[in-house]
């Protein structure tokens, strides 16, 4: 399996780093998160030997299970929704969240950094595709959170997530992508701010979202293999 992993790693670094020069951009302009949910802590030690430093979970219990076990130097990213009862947890470990979707978790984020002397990078999820299954604010809704997130003394505000619909085309990928890319610019005029992150683009969509801008890729499949839900 290590083998396996570390082969379809390296593809995935040598596809996003020339997607990223299709664009016209720097090669490492790009970050690579190894979304790692449902996988051992072998498969994650192997991509981190070979290499991988950033791995993102979407479970808090998961994620707690797991960084306990694995070398400090790893950089952990949450990407998936926080229940209220486990902010805490994610907190204890994450350094980068992806998924702040709501003004009522942006403060208990802040007030329980504070009390844990962390200070993490927080990026706000904005619904652009409008779905009614999706976890991300309202275009109005996060530009609220904004207002508030560049307040706060212990959370980083860093930028924008997105989720596109799961069967969307190419087109509409495009249009949702580019639509985040310059709400963010739009929004670091207006209030003055760097808003340097875009986390946009999955293992089937990730080429379309670096054409548009994006700074983080949520690669699990592509570089793991398929999921056992099963096993969750």
């Amino acid at each position: 399996m290590s083998e396996y992993l570390v082969r379809q790693l390296e593809e995935v670094r040598t596809a996003v780093k020339n997607a990223t020069l299709n664009a016209e951009r720097p090669p490492d302009s790009a970050k690579l998160i190894a979304v790692s949910k449902t996988f051992p802590v072998e498969d994650i030690l192997a991509a981190f030997h070979a290499g991988q430093l950033h791995f993102g979970e979407n479970k808090a219990q998961e994620l707690e299970q797991k960084a306990p076990l694995l070398p400090k130097e790893i950089e952990w990213h949450f990407i998936g929704h926080i229940q209220s009862n486990k902010s805490a947890k994610v907190l204890q470990y994450a350094s980068w969240i992806h998924s702040v979707n709501s003004l009522k978790l942006l403060k208990r984020l802040e007030r329980q950094a504070g009390e844990l002397g962390k200070r993490p990078n927080i990026l706000l999820e904005v619904n652009i595709s409008g779905e009614t299954n999706k976890t991300g604010a309202t275009v109005a809704n996060t530009e609220t959170m904004l207002k508030t997130a560049v307040k706060c003394k212990n959370l980083r505000v860093v930028g924008l997530m997105t989720m596109p619909p799961f069967d969307a085309s190419t087109e509409e990928l495009h249009r949702i992508f580019s639509a985040l890319r310059v709400l963010r610019d739009d929004w670091q005029k207006k209030y003055e701010i760097e808003l340097p992150e875009l986390s946009m683009g999955m293992s089937g969509d990730f080429i379309t979202a670096i054409a548009e801008g994006s700074t983080m890729v949520r690669i699990g499949t592509a570089i793991f293999g398929k999921r056992d839900y099963d096993k969750t």
